[in-house]
């Protein structure tokens, strides 16, 4: 599909990415969205959490919201989108990543950007409770590629599935690791891998013959991180080998379902590979966005509703 031109105009504020990045992680809040949780159990033995926010009116629609890197469903990010569908007509199941709950998952694997067999799992879910005739899929950052993984990597999506929005997304994942670990993203860098060191530590004790103190102490970057662990736990060579096979980017030409990329162009986590305008161009299915503003989920607008909420919610309803 031709690039679609972006409407967003952010407050005079916002412009900067930084300011519009961290506003969004940290200060932003959402109120009035009322969750209940529900534990499925996976095939391989261990669980998600899923938690599910109802319209007033029974509906027929649900939307899947997927969070992004040690993210979890009552983000801003995720509760925002969650309270804007609710709102209008369309439940909202919001996916707690394997061990992003406030609870250590069982196994010595955990989640990554494309673990699609774990979205597979929600999806085969919410069609077993057959109260659904369509379904969407809504990722943020590394849930975005996983969403449009999912789409693409298979031919025999669901076909109550019927449209994805996929926001701040890596396409590329090895680009995207090399902006994170330059010097202009050195701040989040550390604050992501913080949080994901903190959750990897028990796994000392847990898991003795898999993770060893040294392996524990050799991570001091992120790309240390999938090395020493994302890979070896999940089936990888190394790093490279897990970004070269989990990117989206190469399933982006055989998604036939509708699906939108939102990606702002001062996005400072993205580089020039995360915007598939190649690929837009020559499938009929794929729409891409590329506002001018909004960084990484920062997508600033009125009356607290973002607008990647506000365009989610059009492209849905269209």
């Amino acid at each position: 599909m031709p690039i679609i031109e972006s409407e967003y105009k952010p407050p005079f504020w916002a412009k900067k990415s930084f300011v519009s990045t961290v506003f969004s992680g940290l200060a932003r809040q959402v109120k009035g969205v009322e969750q209940s949780r529900e534990r499925i159990d996976l095939p391989d033995g261990d669980f998600l959490d899923l938690d599910w926010s109802l319209s007033t009116a029974k509906s027929r629609k649900v939307i899947i919201l997927l969070h992004g890197l040690e993210g979890n469903a009552q983000r801003p990010y995720i509760t925002g989108s969650a309270k804007l569908f609710n709102d209008n007509g369309i439940d909202a199941c919001a996916v707690n990543f394997r061990g992003c709950s406030g609870e250590s998952n069982r196994l010595y694997r955990s989640y990554h950007s494309g673990a699609t067999e774990d979205l597979e799992a929600v999806v085969t879910h919410i069609l077993s409770k057959n109260q659904y005739e369509d379904i969407y899929i809504k990722g943020i950052s590394l849930g975005a590629n996983m969403a449009l993984k999912y789409a693409g990597e298979r031919n025999d999506v669901p076909t109550e599935l019927k449209g994805i929005v996929a926001v701040s997304t890596p396409c590329d994942l090895r680009g995207s690791c090399g902006e994170l670990l330059s010097l202009k993203n050195k701040h989040y860098a550390i604050r992501f891998l913080d949080h994901l060191k903190k959750k990897l530590k028990p796994k000392l004790n847990q898991f003795p013959d898999r993770l060893t103190i040294n392996d524990y102490n050799a991570i001091r970057s992120l790309i240390d991180f999938d090395h020493i662990y994302t890979a070896r736990a999940h089936g990888f060579t190394d790093a490279y080998d897990y970004y070269a096979k989990a990117s989206c980017l190469q399933f982006l030409p055989n998604i036939k379902i509708s699906s939108l990329i939102i990606n702002a162009l001062n996005d400072s986590f993205l580089s020039a590979e995360c915007y598939p305008v190649k690929e837009a161009k020559h499938n009929a299915k794929l729409y891409l966005e590329m506002p001018k503003y909004g960084g990484h989920v920062g997508f600033v607008d009125k009356g607290n509703i973002y607008y990647n909420e506000r365009r989610a919610l059009e492209f849905v309803n269209k």
